[in-house]
């Protein structure tokens, strides 16, 4: 096992997990993760037990043309365990979640606490979640002008 490159491919899912989040690529997204998988987002405020109803709360909440969300992972720290079967993970969120209709922006940032397992040679999230450092939601200016939304029709 070559730790380097298990890791390498932990970063790569968490990237994925990520993009699959933001492009509402629901397929994507739900592919980074074990069927068991475990959510707990915002110290636990938002709880799912199985990739399926976990999907489908970002999918129902998230999936709106009028809803635009960035997030970032920095600074990963991955510690791969059993021979390379398992893994954790902790990373550095950096988030964003415009509300057009609500006219809002969320920002804030969160520590990830994540867990891997590999299934059939690759990684997968099995639990994943967050806890803040600090969210903060402010109301949009009336002259807020949005340029370019990928989601609206």
């Amino acid at each position: 096992m070559n730790t380097l490159i298990e890791k390498d491919q932990i970063k790569e899912l968490k990237a994925r997990y990520f993009r699959g989040l933001d492009s509402k690529d629901w397929s994507l997204f739900s592919s980074t993760m074990t069927i068991d998988v475990q959510g707990r987002y915002s110290d636990g405020q938002l709880s799912f037990d199985g990739r399926e109803p976990l999907v489908q709360f970002m999918d129902e909440n998230l999936s709106l043309g009028t809803v635009i969300t960035m997030h970032h992972g920095h600074h990963p720290e991955i510690t791969v365990a059993d021979g390379g079967e398992t893994a954790t993970g902790v990373w550095y969120l950096q988030d964003m979640v415009i509300d057009l209709v609500g006219k809002t922006r969320l920002y804030g940032a969160a520590i990830y606490q994540d867990e891997y397992r590999k299934e059939d040679g690759e990684w997968l999230i099995s639990k994943t979640g967050y806890s803040r450092t600090f969210e903060f939601v402010e109301p949009l200016s009336e002259n807020h002008v949005v340029l370019q939304n990928m989601f609206s029709d």
